[in-house]
């Protein structure tokens, strides 16, 4: 076999692991949403995603280990999408208007993926340092309220404070959204972003 041949091999063989593994997780959302944390297991993740139980401990130490590379891999779908093309030198309220717009974008999008991490962040096997690896995915949003505060555009609190006042409010919405107990229309998330940004500015 040829070097050329070789190298194929080994790319077509990554491209089936990383699909497999896609499908585990695509799987793993489902379920969870419809039947929640404590009623999943591994054997019902692997019928779901049509792989052997002992294919998911290929590529997962147990259940834990799925569910915080999960979270880690759908945090991380959520701020690319957020942060796509994030410029921090524009005004800061256009760059704080976008970054919400564009997470209610994913919302709407992403329902499945939304729902678990909602549901996962308050989940005891959630380790720490997925939580803290989830959360500097967002650092972006962090450096522009600290930038901001320099500016005395934003209030000189904790910035933990500001985030949550910023993200709260559009995700909460979003679940009464899902839930069919509102809209989140153009007219609603013009209003919460408003809201939002009286909330923060200085």
């Amino acid at each position: 076999m040829t070097l050329i041949e070789q190298a194929i091999n080994i790319r077509l063989m990554r491209l089936k692991d990383e699909t497999k593994s896609e499908n585990i997780f695509n799987a793993a959302v489902e379920l969870i949403n419809e039947l929640g944390l404590a009623e999943i297991s591994m054997s019902k993740i692997a019928k779901k995603a049509n792989v052997s139980s002992s294919t998911i401990y290929v590529y997962f130490e147990n259940k834990e280990d799925m569910l915080n590379k999960l979270y880690l891999s759908v945090k991380k779908k959520m701020s690319l999408a957020v942060f796509e093309n994030f410029d921090d030198s524009i005004s800061l309220q256009i760059a704080f208007e976008t970054c919400l717009r564009k997470l209610a974008d994913f919302i709407l999008n992403n329902k499945n993926d939304f729902l678990f991490v909602e549901q996962f962040s308050n989940s005891p096997q959630i380790h720490k340092l997925s939580r803290k690896e989830g959360t500097e995915l967002f650092d972006p949003i962090r450096n522009l309220f600290e930038k901001g505060k320099k500016q005395d555009v934003f209030k000189k609190v904790d910035t933990n404070l500001l985030v949550t006042f910023t993200f709260e409010p559009i995700m909460q919405f979003a679940k009464d959204h899902l839930n069919d107990e509102t809209k989140l229309n153009e007219d609603n998330i013009n209003k919460i972003i408003q809201m939002s940004w009286d909330a923060v500015k200085a």
